[in-house]
């Protein structure tokens, strides 16, 4: 009887080890920090995968977006590190979260000094002008930007956005030129196309949706190895005549340094039940989304293999790189 009871104290002694060891729960809610303002395509992302997350039930709280814009992804990625150790925070990342420290000396972090948790998407984007543009193919720009140097204009991000890069390529490819105006946040640089102030811009096929559809934008090409299912009759670059590498786009969601290992786990399990979902299937394909969904481990060997491939595509650009 004693070595019975002994033995129930000793178990009842572990339980909260044994407790701790299943698992993580998040018991308040989850702050998701974009670096996109309203509209921006990490916003738009964030708020989708908030919507998601309540509709399917997946979670035992709800999730808010915050967003902390500024520095391309700097802010926030900034604001997320400073987190250390916080079990109720998650950011939403994009490319430039890797490549924007490449190029600026003051980055005083780097994604791989944040917790890799899952990789979700990987996107390819449009070249867009507005609907009543004279410009009917991407070669009627350039080639009115090689006759106006510096005076026809393109909205876009930070300059290692995608945006910037892309510019930068086939400018080098076609003794083009044309100016690049950077905006905070996406719901700016569609403004400024549809307003008229700059004549061109890269965007996420979910950020232009609604906007092709309603008439208020014609696509010019698609940054992609092959046209998607929504924009059949639209050239890739390389079909448009312009042969230069595809620049990447990729969006995941990354933790606080020092996250314990079972918070990571509980995301990623989160997110793997989350990509299942017939509602994540049809996010998919209204926004002409690839799945890239990846875990941790493999989204660190990930960010090594991008941020490689991205030094050559920013060389071959002309920007320079100091990481």
């Amino acid at each position: 009887m004693k070595r019975t009871c002994g033995l129930l104290i000793v178990l009842a002694a572990a339980l909260p080890a044994v407790a701790a060891a299943q698992g993580y729960t998040p018991t308040r809610p989850i702050e998701l920090v974009v670096h996109t303002g309203p509209g921006g395509g990490n916003d738009v992302l964030a708020r989708a995968l908030a919507a998601m997350f309540e509709k399917e039930k997946l979670l035992p709280v709800r999730v808010q977006v915050n967003n902390k814009t500024g520095g391309g992804g700097l802010t926030a990625m900034a604001y997320v590190a400073e987190k250390k150790g916080d079990t109720h925070t998650i950011a939403l990342f994009s490319g430039n979260w890797i490549t924007n420290p490449l190029v600026r000396k003051e980055a005083k972090v780097t994604i791989k000094d944040l917790t890799p948790v899952v990789r979700l998407v990987t996107e390819p984007a449009l070249i867009a002008v507005k609907a009543d543009s004279s410009f009917k193919t991407l070669r009627d720009f350039v080639e009115a930007a090689k006759k106006q140097p510096g005076q026809l204009k393109q909205s876009g991000g930070s300059i290692t956005s995608r945006d910037n890069v892309v510019r930068q390529l086939i400018q080098a490819s076609s003794g083009a030129q044309w100016a690049y105006i950077s905006y905070p946040g996406g719901g700016e640089r569609i403004a400024a196309l549809l307003g008229g102030h700059v004549q061109m811009m890269v965007i996420e096929p979910q950020e232009a949706g609604e906007h092709i559809r309603a008439g208020n934008m014609r696509v010019l090409a698609q940054i992609a190895d092959k046209r998607l299912a929504g924009f059949p009759g639209v050239p890739t670059l390389k079909e448009a005549g312009f042969d230069v590498p595809v620049v990447p786009q990729i969006r995941g969601v990354v933790a606080p340094p020092r996250v314990p290992a079972e918070v990571v786990k509980y995301w990623e399990e989160a997110f793997a039940k989350l990509v299942k979902t017939a509602s994540w299937r049809k996010y998919l394909e209204d926004n002409q989304f690839e799945d890239g969904f990846a875990r941790s481990a493999e989204l660190a060997r990930f960010f090594d293999q991008f941020a490689e491939r991205m030094r050559g595509i920013l060389k071959d650009a002309g920007v320079k790189v100091v990481r």
